[in-house]
C-alpha cells in the first residue's frame, strides 16, 4: 500500500498521514512532485534482466520517453541477495539531488522516498505499480531497506544516466529507515 507522511524537518516523529493515492497524488503535486498508480502487470522471473524488464514496458516506457524527452532508461533490481546492495542502499540513503528530475516506475517491491523541497520532509512509501517523478534540484534521499526487494525502472533526460549531487546534510540519519517506518506506519 502506497503512503505519504508529512513532517517538519526537525521534528520527524511529527507527521501527517496520507493514505488515499489520489490524496497522496495531490499532495505531492503541491510541490511539484508527480504521483500515479500503473499497472504493474507483467510477470517477471526473478533473474529477470535490464532488457526482459524494459522489453516488457516498452510500451509505457516509450510514452513517457516522447512527452518528456527522455534519452535513456535503466533498471534498477535489488534484492536480498544482491552483493552490492549495503553499498547501493548507503549511497541513496544520503541526501542529495540532481539537475535532471528523476522518474522511477516500481515493477516489483517497495521503496522509501524522502523529499525535502522546504522545512518539511514528505516520506513516500512507494510500492509496485507506483511512478513518482521528483523535479531537478529538490533535496531527497531513498532508502530500499535493509533485506531489499525492487525492481525499478528508472527514466533520464540525459545519456548519463543517474548523477547524484550530495548536499552534505545528515538529515536522512535522524528519520526512520524502510523497515522503521513499515512497522510504524503501514
Amino acid at each position: 500500500m502506497s503512503l505519504l507522511t508529512i513532517h517538519p524537518d526537525n521534528q520527524p516523529d511529527q507527521s501527517d498521514v496520507i493514505r488515499d493515492p489520489a490524496a497522496i497524488a495531490r499532495s505531492l503535486s503541491a510541490i511539484g512532485v508527480t504521483f500515479e498508480r500503473w499497472a504493474a502487470d507483467r510477470e517477471l522471473s526473478a533473474e529477470a534482466d535490464q532488457a526482459t524488464i524494459l522489453e516488457a514496458y516498452h510500451e509505457p516506457v516509450e510514452r513517457l520517453k516522447a512527452a518528456h524527452g527522455f534519452q535513456s532508461a535503466d533498471v534498477i533490481s535489488v534484492g536480498p541477495d544482491h552483493p552490492e546492495k549495503t553499498e547501493l542502499r548507503a549511497k541513496f540513503l544520503n541526501e542529495h539531488t540532481h539537475s535532471d528530475f528523476e522518474v522511477r516506475f516500481f515493477v516489483e517491491g517497495r521503496g522509501l522516498f524522502y523529499l525535502h523541497p522546504d522545512e518539511r520532509v514528505f516520506a513516500v512509501l512507494c510500492e509496485r505499480g507506483d511512478l513518482i517523478s521528483v523535479p531537478n534540484n529538490v533535496r531527497h534521499w531513498f532508502d530500499m531497506g535493509e533485506h531489499p526487494q525492487l525492481k525499478c525502472i528508472r527514466l533520464f533526460t540525459t545519456p548519463e544516466g543517474w548523477v547524484a549531487e550530495f548536499t552534505g546534510d545528515s538529515i536522512a540519519r535522524r528519520f526512520p529507515t524502510l523497515d522503521e517506518y513499515r512497522v510504524r506506519y503501514a
